[in-house]
């Protein structure tokens, strides 16, 4: 406030007069010091804010003069809502990554898919051991602390997620041995030699390492248990971020602009999910062994299910983002005023004589008795409110259907469309969630211009949950076929198959290959027919090195094409046309439902906070959290996984035996 507008004949200040341990408030008449520039800013209030900040101060007469008008309040808030915006950034960056690794992370520790959805399911886990306690200590505890501790307990999670990749050997994916023959340019996958031999572990393993080829430490094999701790880690650092933050905000911002503000955080938040998709996109295109081994000695491509991106890479990179978005809480009070409440607070009549500083609000002491004591009324206060209750059933169902999805669905993408996993991620990442964020922040826009009300919000939502709903049936259109392979979803077609079920995958074609049965090294034949391994197409010979090597002379291709030509066979499996073709279809109606179903998220959200007593909005959030969490978070990976291990029709093998992660699924099934 300027000093010419400050104009009152008898203005009346605070006074604190400092004794022996505190101060005593007085109030005392002081005498005008000013003359009257402009009555229309006779009553000019003096903001709380500028008494809290001391920015008043006395001239020559002992008289207070204001000396500015800033209201560092209003910035502390401010700089919470960015500190807080972040913190979602780092949280959705560090949780999107991890799932668009959930594929690399089982073929490097060749595991299943419900092992996948155990270590996703961690996080889960540590969520629900501090959520609740979180929740219902956040306005007694310093909420912006807390905070910070939680996003340092994720950096931990992240760096500890990443040590297997240094205890490990390196990545030995599945190949079958090949004989040279006199020709270093010709070589036979069908012959005697190459049922007796080892499986080839890597292009660019020594000989000496092939000499003493074995099995793998027995250790390695539990390695996959660092990834569900560094997982079970970040969700517990993860746990009062939510809670706190946004009970911080409605707490102290006006009632109009606290939705506003919520879905301004969470959709600023939501960039994070958008770059981990693409930082994962990125690290899968990525061998897991970059910069150890020669790339270009590697047979297999992204498109292969046996290839591993460098899944620790951005696990790195996660680590040191949530340990920066920790340091601004440090900084940040325990509370502050009420935004707004500084327009409505006007002093006057009121001198200083003595210099004494206004402290803060004092930390009310936290007793754990009383804290205990008042627990369960609180809760039974929380679920006898049938609007919260039902809102706690919407959740546990979007929560079951959601993770499931986000889970799955490279892998779903991989195996129905025909794409590369890290394309499918990067898809993901710079089409879904922009217009996800897209659809949050214009929910929360229109909570604000149209000022809904619960009941208006409540309709809102459900128009949108409906039309999403009947837009989702439409999946069931987006069709594909499932991958041919010779003995396993084809026939070898006029050729006689041998009676054992146990060797369905041999026919007369390739009867005197002796073709090791475990084995996955898929080649794709001239009649569009993908063959577990050369072997089984009965191929004699071959030329080139690497991913260029082409077999020749393959015998089950001609029988298939009733041939006596040079039928031949490339590394890889067959490309589905008519499946590529359908993908543009399917990532369209994805983004549709998408949009609708953000566009009713924030509305939804927004449900709880009006339906709840101020005092148990953080309570609230946490149980929110847990109810969704317990029943649909922590189970969702889990059964979604073991479902779609039931739709595998060719298991890996590994090193020491045993079933790896799978090759081939039955797409229809899947779908």
């Amino acid at each position: 406030m300027p000093f010419e507008e400050l104009s009152h004949p008898l203005v009346s200040l605070l006074i604190l007069i400092k004794g022996t341990k505190k101060c005593k408030l007085l109030w005392l008449q002081g005498r005008p010091t000013y003359q009257i520039w402009k009555r229309k800013t006779m009553d000019r209030p003096i903001t709380a804010g500028q008494l809290k900040d001391k920015s008043l101060f006395q001239d020559s007469d002992g008289s207070a003069v204001p000396a500015k008008s800033v209201c560092h309040n209003c910035s502390k808030l401010k700089i919470f809502l960015g500190a807080l915006a972040f913190s979602f950034f780092a949280k959705g960056f560090s949780g999107s990554y991890m799932k668009s690794m959930s594929s690399q992370i089982e073929r490097r520790f060749e595991i299943s898919s419900s092992i996948v959805g155990i270590i996703d399911g961690s996080f889960e886990i540590g969520n629900l051991m501090v959520m609740v306690l979180v929740s219902y200590l956040g306005p007694r505890v310093h909420r912006p602390k807390v905070i910070a501790v939680g996003c340092l307990i994720m950096s931990l999670g992240a760096f500890l997620s990443v040590m297997p990749q240094f205890l490990m050997g390196r990545y030995n994916y599945e190949r079958i041995t090949v004989t040279v023959d006199n020709s270093s340019t010709s070589v036979s996958a069908c012959s005697p030699a190459s049922s007796e031999g080892l499986p080839v572990t890597d292009a660019t393993e020594t000989p000496s390492a092939m000499k003493n080829f074995g099995c793998e430490k027995t250790t390695n094999s539990y390695l996959w248990l660092f990834v569900l701790m560094g997982n079970l880690l970040r969700g517990i650092g993860e746990a009062p971020v939510m809670p706190l933050g946004v009970s911080y905000i409605d707490d102290f911002s006006k009632e109009e602009n606290s939705a506003f503000y919520i879905g301004l955080v969470r959709s600023s938040g939501m960039f994070g999910p958008t770059l981990g998709f693409l930082l994962g996109s990125f690290c899968a295109s990525l061998w897991v062994d970059i910069g150890v081994v020669d790339i270009n000695a590697i047979s297999i491509n992204p498109k292969d299910t046996r290839w591993v991106g460098a899944w620790w890479l951005g696990l790195l990179i996660c680590g040191a983002v949530n340990f920066t978005a920790s340091l601004p809480f440090w900084f940040l009070p325990y509370s502050l005023p009420k935004e707004g409440e500084n327009e409505n607070l006007k002093i006057s009549h009121l001198p200083v004589q003595d210099h004494c500083k206004i402290d803060p609000p004092a930390q009310p002491q936290l007793k754990f008795s009383e804290a205990v004591k008042d627990f369960f009324p609180a809760l039974k206060k929380l679920f006898g409110n049938p609007v919260f209750l039902v809102y706690i059933f919407l959740t546990i169902l979007q929560y079951n259907s959601l993770v499931g999805l986000i889970t799955y669905e490279t892998k779903f993408m991989e195996q129905q469309f025909n794409v590369s996993v890290a394309r499918a991620i990067f898809l993901i990442g710079v089409i879904l969630l922009p217009i996800t964020i897209l659809g949050m922040f214009l929910g929360g826009f229109l909570i604000k211009k149209f000022k809904l009300h619960i009941t208006e919000m409540a309709k809102f939502a459900c128009i949108t949950f409906i039309v999403a709903y009947l837009l989702n049936l439409l999946y069931f259109t987006c069709s594909c076929e499932v991958l041919q392979v010779a003995g396993l979803t084809a026939p070898y077609s006029g050729l006689k198959h041998l009676s054992s079920p146990k060797n369905s995958f041999m026919a007369s074609c390739n009867a005197d290959c002796r073709c090791k049965l475990d084995q996955w090294d898929p080649v794709c034949g001239d009649n569009g027919i993908t063959y577990m391994t050369a072997c089984f197409a009965g191929c004699k010979s071959s030329t080139g090195m690497g991913k260029n090597m082409v077999f020749h002379n393959c015998s089950c291709v001609e029988g298939q094409v009733h041939g006596l030509g040079n039928s031949s066979a490339v590394l890889g499996q067959c490309q589905r046309e008519s499946c590529t073709k359908a993908f543009p279809y399917f990532l369209a109606l994805q983004t549709a439902c998408a949009f609708i179903l953000a566009l009713g998220g924030t509305p939804t959200y927004m449900i709880m906070f009006r339906s709840v007593s101020p005092d148990l909005k953080s309570f609230a959030v946490g149980i929110e959290t847990l109810g969704g969490r317990v029943l649909g978070g922590l189970p969702a990976p889990i059964y979604f996984g073991a479902l779609i291990d039931e739709t595998c029709l060719k298991w890996g093998t590994k090193t020491c035996g045993g079933s790896g992660s799978c090759r081939v699924y039955d797409t229809k099934a899947f779908r």
